[in-house]
């Protein structure tokens, strides 16, 4: 009996001591002082240099919501432009410590690639962009089309699953990265550019002129856009996950950046444990109480985040639709912090 017990506690500590090696991404970021987000080489409303070099969107901002729970700094917040192609093993190699980069969430990434999806930052759909004088009013009149797309995407596979499933032929056009796709659809290189339809929003104010452009209004795909963290760490990945929950969580309470301070004097049980006058909840994720709070005055909740960068009042113009809260007609929503 001693033999066969003592080889499987070893066996046990064996596996004990390889988890506890790999789950030290929270105290590598606070060793080095910043936290090194993986974005997109340029796509506006979701992560886009200015020409000082100064990142802005959602992505950034979910970047650095995470880097205030972390630090109380939102400032902290590092970023590193990476092609579709790049960013899976920019990620896996320990190059970045999150990826916030418009990336769906599937099946194979969540378990063949080794990443887990900390939630969703943004519902989208794959969609057609095509030139008015091209005649076209729907997808389904395609058939024969040319189509840019970016390489190493989701996009790519649902193109084809789209037009073999309607019986159309079409030929692909593909690019690793997005700004290439954008020149070569401008130049007439081909006929469609296909993409997430937020994406096809942004990539639109780069044509040369973009009012010669229509959005068609078939939503082939369901695109679920969210930051992502390598398997193994969970107590990274609690902290990425509930960041954003919390920032969802703040806009359904009615904390906002401007009134995180006031509403710590909250009688609401839900608002005192988001932002840590009840409770040691960012004490269980590693982090100090004033995690949330410190996150949502940062870059304020879920819904000023959408709104400053994607929203109806922006270039964008994108309304909430799916991103609404649930509560609101949506599907956003978080589990409580309790």
């Amino acid at each position: 009996m001693q033999k066969t017990i003592l080889p499987l506690l070893a066996g046990a500590a064996l596996v004990l001591t390889a988890v506890s090696a790999s789950a030290a991404t929270l105290d590598d970021v606070k060793g080095k002082g910043t936290l090194q987000c993986g974005v997109s080489q340029g796509l506006p409303g979701f992560s886009n240099p200015d020409s000082q070099g100064n990142w802005s969107g959602l992505d950034v901002d979910t970047c650095k919501a995470i880097a205030a729970a972390v630090f109380g700094d939102a400032s902290k917040a590092a970023f590193t432009p990476l092609s579709a192609k790049e960013r899976f093993t920019a990620l896996q190699s320990g190059e970045v410590d999150v990826l916030t980069r418009n990336t769906t969430w599937t099946m194979s990434r969540d378990t063949d690639l080794g990443l887990n999806f900390a939630g969703v930052n943004y519902y989208d759909g794959q969609g057609f962009m095509v030139r008015k004088d091209l005649g076209v009013s729907s997808a389904l009149e395609l058939s024969g089309a040319s189509v840019c797309t970016n390489t190493g995407t989701t996009t790519e596979l649902n193109v084809a699953d789209y037009f073999r499933k309607n019986d159309m032929d079409y030929e692909v056009v593909a690019f690793e990265k997005a700004d290439e796709v954008v020149a070569a659809y401008d130049a007439g290189r081909c006929d469609v550019y296909t993409t997430d339809q937020s994406g096809l929003y942004a990539q639109k104010l780069k044509l040369a002129n973009p009012d010669d452009h229509i959005i068609l209004p078939e939503i082939i795909s369901k695109e679920p856009l969210g930051p992502a963290v390598r398997q193994g760490d969970d107590q990274w990945f609690s902290v990425v996950k509930w960041t954003l929950f919390a920032l969802i969580n703040a806009e359904e309470l009615g904390v906002t950046q401007a009134n995180v301070d006031e509403m710590k004097t909250s009688d609401n049980p839900a608002v005192k444990r988001l932002l840590g006058t009840e409770g040691s909840f960012g004490e269980s994720i590693g982090l100090g109480a004033d995690w949330a709070a410190n996150a949502i005055k940062a870059v304020g909740n879920y819904g000023e985040m959408y709104d400053r960068n994607v929203g109806p009042d922006t270039e964008l113009g994108i309304d909430r639709g799916l991103n609404k809260l649930w509560s609101d007609g949506g599907i956003q929503y978080a589990p409580p912090v309790r």
